[in-house]
């Protein structure tokens, strides 16, 4: 196998130091993730364990999910959002009977813990950072169902504004399938299917596997053409979850009271959150350096938004994802920097 070239050789100090970045030939990875199956390696995601009787309705009371529904088996995501209902952490959750098990950005464990631990009263929990024990692969593709049979995500439609009351089922909003596997267990969301696995064990798991190994520039670009946002770039410190579409799989939208549930209910009753996803093609880039996360994007010498995530993707080319004002049209002439940009409109 050819050696991996770590994110840390090719960009010391990004938050996903740690994992490969490419295996010599980062487009070939993306088709392979593209039409057949790829394992990635991203080990560098936290994981936070919540053992503990009360550990459910905890978290049903202090995130946006319906989780006191949540069966041994399933998995969901959730957000942990600030008072006035600004994404704080977005993570996986999986239920395996005695645990609930959520899975963050990298670097993110810490302050969710921190986080849970100021939450925790009287109740019977015990969350703990177990990533020192824990790693993270994702098995990406068409073909990743062949490697593990798991059912397919169910994800529920979003109401529209002003719902009539018991619109939403008082069920998790997706359920992800989950079993057991190599000592840990297997999670298949929309994306691929997610294996937790003892991190002493990771790389017999990836050889026992037998699937070919991509690096994580292939997976950031399958995930941007997915416009999929990711915490920490296609977000900041005022996202809403319905402006970075976190609402269908992430936030239950009736079933009651939890921290920032005041904000989530007037945007989604208003129906226009103040900006939105879009994914830009940048052909006016000129450089071989990609924009940078945080890049402004502007639009007649004013700032409109900015750069989460750009790529070099093997059939579109130079794309990113970008927060911008939800006022500016899918032809509105943008700048990157100094470089133009334009808005894909599908």
């Amino acid at each position: 196998m050819t050696k991996p070239i770590l994110i840390d050789d090719l960009d010391p100090g990004s938050r996903d130091s740690g994992v490969p970045a490419h295996f010599g030939d980062p487009v070939r990875e993306q088709r392979l993730l593209a039409n057949e199956v790829g394992i990635v390696d991203r080990s560098h995601r936290g994981i936070v364990a919540v053992p503990g009787a009360d550990r459910l309705s905890w978290l049903h009371d202090i995130s946006t999910q319906h989780l006191t529904a949540l069966a041994a088996g399933q998995g969901t995501r959730t957000l942990f959002l600030s008072p006035h209902g600004h994404v704080e952490h977005v993570a996986g959750v999986t239920e395996d009977g005695g645990t609930t098990w959520l899975d963050v950005e990298p670097g993110d464990q810490a302050p969710l813990l921190d986080f849970l631990n100021r939450m925790r009263f009287l109740l019977r929990v015990e969350p703990q950072d177990v990533t020192a024990e824990w790693a993270l692969l994702s098995l990406v593709g068409p073909a990743a169902a062949q490697v593990l049979d798991l059912a397919p995500a169910r994800v529920g439609e979003v109401p529209g504004p002003k719902f009539a009351a018991g619109t939403v089922p008082p069920l998790p909003t997706s359920v992800y399938a989950v079993t057991p596997a190599f000592g840990g267990w297997a999670r298949r969301d929309g994306f691929g299917i997610d294996l937790v696995v003892p991190r002493a064990s990771a790389d017999a798991v990836i050889e026992k596997l037998d699937v070919p190994r991509a690096g994580l520039w292939a997976y950031e670009a399958m995930r941007v053409e997915a416009r999929r946002a990711r915490q920490g770039l296609e977000t900041d410190h005022k996202t809403l979850p319905a402006e970075v579409d976190l609402i269908a799989d992430g936030v239950h939208l009736e079933k009651g009271c939890y921290r920032g549930q005041e904000t989530v209910a007037r945007v989604h009753n208003l129906g226009r959150p103040p900006r939105r996803l879009a994914l830009l093609h940048l052909d006016g880039i000129a450089s071989d350096e990609l924009p940078a996360a945080g890049t402004p994007v502007t639009s007649d010498g004013r700032a409109v938004g900015f750069v989460g995530t750009a790529v070099r993707h093997h059939e579109l080319g130079q794309i990113a994802l970008a927060v911008v004002k939800r006022n500016i049209s899918d032809e509105a002439p943008l700048l990157v920097g100094e470089s133009s940009a334009a808005i894909d409109p599908d």
